[in-house]
């Protein structure tokens, strides 16, 4: 399946994460803030990143915006993982590069099938056709 970074600081929302996304095949990357998931992202080159919006230091939409700006990392799609839920959220999320959103706390069967759709929106020709 596809390789995951998910970027979170909150321990718990990261396990709940990482135990769906296993369980769906794919592998994981974690990090807890986003200098490190930076780093990551342009070692591991993921198939998808899912963003936590409220990071300590900076944040998940300016590091979006850092990720969508470089070469090396533009094509990777990036997810929002967010309470933020009021008015004006989405297009705030969207304006910073995310391509998509996903609100908590994670409802699993949403979480795992919003997942699967920006997977099959994007091309990701390295994902491999056996699960780990």
């Amino acid at each position: 399946m596809a390789t995951i970074l998910v970027i979170e600081d909150n321990v718990a929302n990261m396990k709940l994460a990482v135990m769906l996304l296993e369980s769906a095949g794919h592998a994981v990357v974690t990090a807890r803030d986003a200098e490190t998931g930076l780093a990551l992202a342009r070692e591991a080159q993921p198939n998808l990143i899912l963003m936590d919006v409220q990071l300590p230091g900076m944040d998940g939409l300016e590091a979006t915006q850092l990720l969508k700006g470089a070469d090396a990392t533009r094509a990777i799609p990036v997810i929002a993982l967010t309470a933020l839920a009021m008015k004006g959220d989405e297009e705030r999320i969207r304006a910073a590069g995310c391509d998509g959103y996903i609100a908590k706390p994670l409802a699993y069967k949403e979480f795992l099938a919003t997942v699967a759709a920006r997977l099959r929106a994007s091309t990701c020709p390295d994902i491999p056709s056996t699960r780990r």
